[in-house]
């Protein structure tokens, strides 16, 4: 791979490629007078032009367009902690115009059909030609000083050779283009030279080579071979579904939940709630033993725990818990193989509620009770019947909130929902057939 002077060292090379044409030809003498090559804007070359020198013929890069083959075999450059295991390469193609600049009578033509003859008959750059073109002098003219430190080995050794093929364009797409350069067109011949890499020098990660195929025994020295599963299910432990009792579509504390996938009971298995925003987690060991499909898991339920509690902030605690979103997954550690981690399922939590009404001076004063505590920053509201009260920000988590309507029914049996931060309350009863709201989700407005 080359470094980000590549595209200039091509440019290089397919100018003394040309000025070495011009030389061995002699020219000079079928032009009367001197041939420069330059590699110059097309409307900078024009003011090259002179008495002195007559004739002039120009290689200018006018457009750069990503290689579709190599770019798209580009491998994943970085680990999941960002770290970098491949260098980046970036797989480029050049297009050049070809120019003959004169003010003499048929010297353009001249000048193309020599330029065009030694670019037919050097269709790939040699590597041999790239060293010799990049190291030390080049036709008695020292390099520029961007080129005097490279090293041409870089480009002469890339995976690919470079290759120089014609590229036609359309009257319309040379119409377009002397535009766009807002110059005077003249005879122009496009080329297009491929495929250049590039790639900087960036420390990476090196695997060490693998020794063993699992643990060693220690008494034959053989490691445990290739663990053979004879059945088509996953090799490593996945999960496949949440399921909540009844089923729900979100879960709630104190509900136990099952978890079914593969290969979930190998080793200390423990089941962990990520909250995605904070990435804060908890985690809760398995009710009971894991099965090889299926794991129960029983979200705890009831008022925090005193701070000075040692289960305090964790997943035995129902205050460490927040109503929203949980991405899901199961952690197995065993004290003869790496811990293991499934991966993730989202699943929501929703409130667990208790909802009363009482008379009020403005109407029906509807109280919640919830569980887990609502916090500060989810936003609450109560929803009666087809009644919605937004409520205020709270100053402080609470347990419980209240809103007064004033045009409720009265009578039993008026369904009542805590929405919190875009969560409502689980208002059916998954049991009743045919569908039926859950009794303990009514009140009765006075």
């Amino acid at each position: 791979m080359s470094n980000a002077l590549a595209i200039a060292s091509v440019t290089r090379l397919l100018k003394d490629l040309l000025n070495d044409a011009m030389v061995n030809a002699d020219i000079t003498g079928s032009v009367g007078g001197d041939v420069t090559v330059t590699a110059l804007p097309p409307d900078r070359a024009i003011d090259q032009l002179s008495e002195a020198d007559p004739s002039q013929l120009n290689i200018y890069l006018h457009r750069i367009t990503p290689n579709s083959a190599l770019s798209n075999s580009d491998l994943p450059t970085r680990d999941s902690r960002y770290g970098l295991v491949h260098r980046p390469r970036l797989a480029l193609d050049l297009h050049y115009l070809l120019t003959a600049y004169t003010n003499q009578e048929l010297h353009g033509e001249i000048l193309l059909g020599y330029a065009m003859e030694v670019l037919h008959e050097t269709p790939v750059l040699a590597r041999e030609m790239i060293r010799a073109a990049l190291e030390g002098n080049v036709n008695g003219s020292i390099l520029p000083p961007a080129f005097k430190n490279t090293d041409p080995a870089r480009l002469a050794d890339q995976l690919e050779l470079i290759r120089i093929t014609p590229e036609p364009l359309s009257i319309d797409d040379m119409s377009k283009l002397w535009t766009a350069l807002q110059t005077t067109y003249r005879t122009t011949v496009a080329y297009m030279v491929s495929v250049v890499l590039i790639e900087r020098e960036l420390p990476k990660r090196t695997p060490l080579p693998v020794l063993s195929r699992g643990p060693r025994d220690l008494a034959t020295g053989r490691d445990a071979g290739v663990a053979v599963h004879p059945d088509l299910l996953p090799a490593t432990p996945m999960l496949a579904a949440i399921e909540p009792p009844g089923g729900r579509p979100a879960m709630r504390l104190g509900d136990p939940v099952t978890l079914r996938g593969h290969r979930l009971d190998a080793g200390d298995v423990r089941v962990r709630f990520t909250a995605p925003e904070t990435e804060a987690t908890l985690e809760l060991a398995p009710d009971g033993a894991a099965a090889p499909d299926r794991i129960v898991v029983v979200l705890p339920e009831g008022p925090p725990l005193p701070p000075a509690s040692p289960l305090a902030g964790t997943g035995a605690d129902p205050g460490a818990w927040r109503i929203g979103a949980y991405l899901v997954d199961v952690v197995l550690r065993s004290a003869d193989a790496p811990e293991r981690t499934t991966n993730r399922i989202p699943a929501l939590l929703a409130p667990r509620t208790a909802p009363a009404a009482a008379a009020d001076p403005g109407g029906t004063l509807v109280t919640v009770g919830c569980q887990p505590n609502i916090r500060e920053t989810q936003a609450v509201a109560i929803v009666a019947g087809q009644a919605e009260r937004p409520l205020d920000p709270l100053a402080a988590p609470a347990d419980s909130v209240s809103a007064v309507f004033a045009d409720l029914p009265p009578g039993p049996g008026l369904p009542v929902r805590l929405r919190v931060a875009g969560i409502d309350s689980l208002l059916v009863d998954p049991a009743a057939k045919p569908p039926a709201f859950d009794p303990t989700q009514l009140v009765t407005v006075p």
